[in-house]
């Protein structure tokens, strides 16, 4: 199992190249547009082992686990002419509204927070 495991990480390690990140450019209007991502990889793994024993009788016990992830995020476009370079960053909004939210809810705690220490003062 532990075999296999490796070999599948093995597998991603090959497929991480530059095209991974920079995809296949084509031609738009006599530009060449290339899409940028973030390509971001994580793993883990466990196991265990117990050997005891209960009444004389003989329990064991063995575990193991592993697993993992891939993250592909799209970050920009370069735009290439004849004149010039561009460089055009992709705006996640699902992320600025979450930020937005967080945000908004820690200002909530902090003036709730004031108002009751106020409160607590005066009293």
């Amino acid at each position: 199992m532990l075999e296999d495991l490796m070999n599948r990480i093995g597998q991603v390690h090959e497929r991480a190249t530059v095209k991974t990140v920079f995809g296949e450019p084509f031609q738009v209007n006599g530009r060449t547009i290339i899409p940028v991502a973030k390509v971001a990889y994580g793993f883990g793994f466990g196991a265990g082992r117990s050997n005891e024993r209960e009444k004389e009788e003989e329990e064991t016990g063995e575990g193991g686990g592993g697993g993992g992830g891939v993250s592909v995020r799209p970050v920009a476009v370069l735009e290439i002419s004849g004149q010039d370079t561009k460089v055009k960053p992709i705006v996640d909004v699902t992320r600025l509204a979450l930020a937005g939210m967080v945000l908004a809810a820690w200002n909530v705690f902090w003036i709730a927070y004031t108002i009751r220490k106020m409160a607590r003062g005066r009293g």
